[in-house]
């Protein structure tokens, strides 16, 4: 999958927001920052850090009413941002406003960019992180609603995606789930030109690419690790510019499109499952081909088109739409 100039771009503008639109919490909304230490991404080939920066966002009434348990909505940034950009970028504290619930936001930026939120020996388990020591972190420090009913996951880009598989791979953590124009929903593919040129790049060539030769190396890492292989630890899909049809079974195991059938049951277990994808984005086709394989399967579900592109109007539908779903499906006691 290639990347238009536009999205790469959007990497950019992502890092400009974070640093120009930070809000600050309102008088009753509280912000904390804690970082959680995962044993599930610890001892990865590449050395990303297990120990994890996570945003929490609290209710205007959780340090009045010390009795009272709340909902958790788990959101996953996208890919080549952090949870501080998503942060500047949507302004979680004044979007959760007056709503009773919490916003908790891990951090899952990696080496090459992003984790997939995929479980891989070179990257780390960050599907794990997410569903089981992020879930037991929060459980254990604050007070929630501490059982699926009472969790949702939502994410944007990278982060609908990653919503979509822990959803499907976690059906007994998370109870609804709400995907934000997904990426990387359709089988991953590669061109023997395309691999030539990724296999003869140095550590320092793909850590300088652009926005597509760090999706490139980011989904590798993922879905076909190779720790037999240094400095990269994984399989580009090509060997001297052979497409490798193992290799891309790999892939095609991690993507969502290929993920449906078999995990029905989780799906069918959903209390409310959302997608929405702007009529510009690059990503509508795959996202509307995941919506005909959710109807197809008879799981129910919503799926909106709205007038925007990838991220022009995530913000202002992270507001109006998400969490008046999560306020709407989640358990409040």
């Amino acid at each position: 999958m290639r990347f238009p100039g536009w999205m790469r771009r959007l990497g950019k503008g992502l890092a400009a927001l974070g640093l120009a639109m930070a809000v600050p919490a309102t008088a009753q909304v509280s912000v904390e920052k804690v970082r959680v230490h995962s044993p599930a991404i610890a001892g990865n080939l590449e050395g990303n850090s297990a120990e994890r920066d996570v945003i929490v966002v609290l209710p205007s009434g959780y340090a009045r009413d010390t009795n009272r348990r709340y909902p958790v909505v788990y959101f996953l940034h996208g890919f080549m941002a952090t949870a501080e950009k998503y942060d500047g970028f949507i302004g979680f504290a004044e979007a959760l406003g007056e709503r009773d619930m919490i916003l908790v936001v891990p951090d899952s930026y990696t080496k090459h960019g992003g984790a997939m939120y995929s479980s891989s020996s070179t990257v780390g388990d960050f599907e794990s992180f997410i569903a089981r020591d992020l879930v037991a972190y929060i459980d254990g420090r604050y007070r929630t609603i501490a059982r699926r009913e009472g969790r949702g996951l939502s994410g944007h880009s990278m982060g609908g995606y990653g919503t979509l598989k822990i959803g499907m791979k976690y059906p007994g953590v998370f109870s609804s789930l709400y995907a934000m124009s997904s990426c990387c929903l359709s089988a991953r593919g590669i061109t023997p030109e395309r691999g030539k040129q990724l296999e003869a790049m140095s550590m320092a060539q793909a850590l300088e690419g652009d926005f597509g030769v760090r999706a490139d190396f980011a989904a590798a890492a993922a879905w076909s690790p190779a720790p037999d292989k240094p400095p990269f630890f994984l399989d580009f899909g090509t060997k001297d510019g052979v497409v490798q049809p193992g290799v891309l079974a790999q892939w095609a195991a991690n993507a969502p499109h290929a993920m449906v059938p078999q995990y029905l049951p989780a799906l069918r277990s959903m209390k409310a499952i959302a997608m929405d994808v702007g009529d510009k984005d690059f990503l509508l086709v795959d996202n509307q081909e995941m919506t005909r394989l959710l109807t197809r399967f008879g799981v129910p579900h919503s799926y909106s088109i709205y007038d925007g592109d990838h991220g022009n109007r995530v913000a202002e539908r992270f507001r109006a739409f998400v969490l008046p779903f999560f306020a709407e499906h989640l358990a409040t006691q």
